[in-house]
């Protein structure tokens, strides 16, 4: 069986589910096992390998192993695969290409040669929005480093709108209280501190809203002060 990773699922009784220790979403009305295959897709897609999913469902107590391939059809463990080698090969080679990429634009933003970055990162993230839509796992991470060239290179109004974009998406993609989320919320705060007042003040409801919807009012308070605080600086 040719697989590039293994995941433990576990469900509980009452259908709470964990990938790897980490709680999931699960949808009203949505079957555990559903988000198991539209998760695990992605890194199968990605990789143009099964993965190998270890099951144990307390709803059934059940324990069974399958493979999800990367086409997001699953079938049981020791299946050969139904994709050609050649198939398999290209996406092998075309993940290679892309993280030899990604690598080269990483080397040039860390020499601040960031038209080169930018414009590389640019094209990466281009690339994984049409073949894996734009919340994945793997264009989220290049938005993340999309982003990142933006406040290093002084866009912050695009690095503010980015991050606060980002922040939802974590959040709507891993639930409450992840770190991805809280970083992300937190990189907006500090791009939306860089801004002048008149790039400043558009951007303010989207972020002040944004952290108030992934994290509970207490948690953001520090951040929701200091901007409170600069805009009452900016207005006097």
């Amino acid at each position: 069986m040719n697989t590039s990773t293994r995941y433990q699922v576990h469900i509980s009784r009452d259908g709470q589910l964990h990938i790897d220790g980490e709680p999931q979403v699960v949808p009203d009305g949505v079957d555990p096992a559903q988000v198991v295959v539209q998760v695990l897709h992605i890194e199968a897609a990605g990789s143009g390998l099964s993965v190998l999913v270890q099951v144990q469902d307390e709803r059934s107590n059940s324990h069974f192993d399958m493979q999800v391939m990367p086409d997001g059809t699953t079938q049981a463990a020791g299946t050969p695969p139904t994709a050609p080698q050649g198939a398999q090969t290209e996406a092998r080679e075309q993940k290679g290409s892309l993280l030899d990429r990604l690598a080269a634009a990483q080397a040039a933003g860390r020499a601040h040669d960031f038209d080169t970055a930018i414009a590389a990162a640019d094209d990466i993230l281009q690339q994984l929005t049409a073949e894996q839509g734009d919340t994945a796992a793997g264009t989220l991470e290049a938005a993340q480093f999309r982003a990142d060239l933006a406040y290093l290179s002084g866009e912050y109004t695009f690095a503010t709108a980015s991050w606060t974009w980002l922040a939802l998406a974590w959040f709507d993609r891993l639930g409450p209280g992840k770190r991805r989320t809280q970083v992300a919320a937190q990189n907006a705060t500090q791009a939306w501190m860089q801004l002048p007042p008149h790039e400043a003040g558009p951007l303010t409801s989207d972020l002040v809203n944004m952290l108030l919807e992934v994290a509970p009012p207490e948690r953001t308070a520090t951040m929701r002060a200091q901007i409170a605080e600069r805009l009452g600086q900016l207005n006097n």
